[in-house]
């Protein structure tokens, strides 16, 4: 039998008890942030902890995200039955995207344009799909909700739990442990995220339709700093943009229009930051790749110069002869 090392057991333990805590403290956040009391809640963020917590420590942190999740549950308005069953949806979903990411090569750096695709489509829009159905049908076996009703609490909690994942997983996972840059880097870094906020919160409750704004912001975010800067200011955005739909400025002709227009602006500048941070990161390292590549190059050139080559035919003067 194979026993784990009690430092090692320790150190699961509470970061079990961190994610189910974080689980939880965001939850509320995301509750406080719903466009209906307990039920439409357009930006989960309990769902981009997860993910990022099983991709950072792997899957034996599961029953962090379960405990989490069920002290969430429970307290709602949902029935025993369903409150479990939903915290099986809640727990699956995550354990699905991080079985899917790595089952097809996934960099938690997300500094190539693969990582970042299958962010979106198997992390985000295919594992999230899990915990919609089955809360969905949780809610209908516990007579919550009515057959009717089943399609849009579907679709409003897969985009909700998808657009948690898009918005607060590439932050975790790309959160720089140590960034050193020039004092000119850090000023401009800074700038730009207090200037994201500033802008976000003025376009997020205007009523002339300025949210294209921010997007210029997100670019330069991206161009510069990829994913360091570029997922902070996608979270300052999207949250701007659902406390100002929760508070009742960036509210449409009805809740179903609300939402529609709200997660394509959450999801536009979730993938904009995303996928451009990728393609960035990307081309730095092949320029990279190929600036090491020439300078090797040199030093080769340099080597055989200094050993005597003495023509285009690669007749070598050995070293100590007489020159021809």
């Amino acid at each position: 039998m194979q026993h784990v090392p009690v430092n090692a057991a320790l150190r699961t333990t509470v970061t079990i008890a961190a994610v189910a805590l974080a689980y939880y403290a965001t939850a509320q956040v995301g509750l406080v942030l719903a466009l209906v009391k307990d039920q439409v809640t357009p930006l989960w963020l309990p769902t981009g902890i997860s993910v990022a917590a099983l991709l950072m420590s792997g899957r034996n942190i599961w029953p962090g995200i379960a405990l989490g999740a069920f002290a969430v549950n429970i307290t709602l308005s949902a029935p025993f039955g369903s409150a479990v069953l939903i915290t099986v949806g809640n727990t699956a979903a995550p354990l699905a995207a991080w079985y899917l990411l790595n089952r097809f090569g996934f960099r938690p750096a997300l500094d190539r344009l693969k990582d970042a695709l299958l962010l979106v489509f198997a992390g985000a829009l295919g594992a999230m799909l899990i915990s919609a159905v089955i809360g969905a049908a949780a809610l209908k076996i516990g007579g919550v909700i009515p057959w009717r009703d089943v399609p849009a609490v579907v679709s409003v909690w897969w985009t909700g739990d998808a657009m948690g994942v898009l918005v607060f997983t590439p932050l975790l996972l790309t959160l720089p442990k140590h960034w050193h840059a020039p004092p000119r880097r850090l000023v401009e870094a800074g700038a730009l995220l207090i200037v994201t906020a500033v802008l976000a919160s003025f376009v997020t409750v205007s009523e002339s339709r300025l949210l294209f704004l921010v997007f210029p912001m997100l670019i330069w975010a991206a161009l510069r700093f990829q994913h360091a800067i570029a997922a902070p200011c996608a979270v300052i955005i999207s949250v701007a943009a659902v406390m100002s739909a929760a508070s009742g400025h960036f509210v449409a002709s009805d809740l179903l229009t609300t939402m529609i227009v709200l997660q394509a602006f959450n999801g536009s500048v979730a993938l904009t930051g995303l996928i451009l941070s990728a393609i960035t990161s990307e081309r730095n390292q092949a320029r990279q790749a190929i600036e090491r590549a020439c300078e090797q190059l040199a030093e080769t050139v340099a080597r055989y110069k200094e050993e005597g080559v003495r023509n285009r035919l690669g007749r070598v003067v050995p070293p100590g002869s007489p020159a021809s």
